[in-house]
C-alpha cells in the first residue's frame, strides 16, 4: 500500500456583503494511504484522449476533518486537484474514492 502526504481543499463559505455568500477553498495537509490505483484512458471526439482515474485515498481525519466532510472538494494527488466523488467514514479514518480532474 502507498503512502499519501497531501492536500486537501475544503469550501468554506464566507458573508461577503449582506445576504451575499461565496465559497473560498481552503487547503490542509493530510497523511494517509493510497488504497487503490486505477487510472483509464476514455476517448472522446476530441484530439486527445481523457484520463480518469478511480483511487481511493484513506485519510488519518483530524476533528475539522469530521466536522467538515460535507465540503471537502478535491485531492491534491500526483500534482493535480482531483475531485472527490464519495467519503466513506471509517473512524478514525475517511475514505476517499477520487475521479476527474477537479475544475473550480
Amino acid at each position: 500500500m502507498a503512502k499519501f502526504c497531501g492536500m486537501i481543499g475544503f469550501a468554506e463559505r464566507k458573508e461577503t456583503a449582506v445576504d451575499a455568500w461565496t465559497e473560498e477553498v481552503v487547503e490542509k495537509k493530510y497523511f494517509g494511504d493510497v488504497t487503490r490505483i486505477f487510472a483509464k484512458n476514455t476517448s472522446a471526439n476530441q484530439l486527445n484522449d481523457n484520463i480518469d482515474i478511480s483511487n481511493a485515498i484513506s485519510i488519518v481525519a483530524d476533528p475539522y476533518a469530521n466536522n467538515n466532510l460535507h465540503t471537502i472538494r478535491y485531492v491534491v494527488f500526483m500534482g493535480t486537484k482531483w475531485k472527490v466523488t464519495n467519503i466513506e467514514v471509517q473512524y478514525p479514518r475517511l475514505l476517499l474514492s477520487i475521479g476527474g480532474v477537479y475544475n473550480a
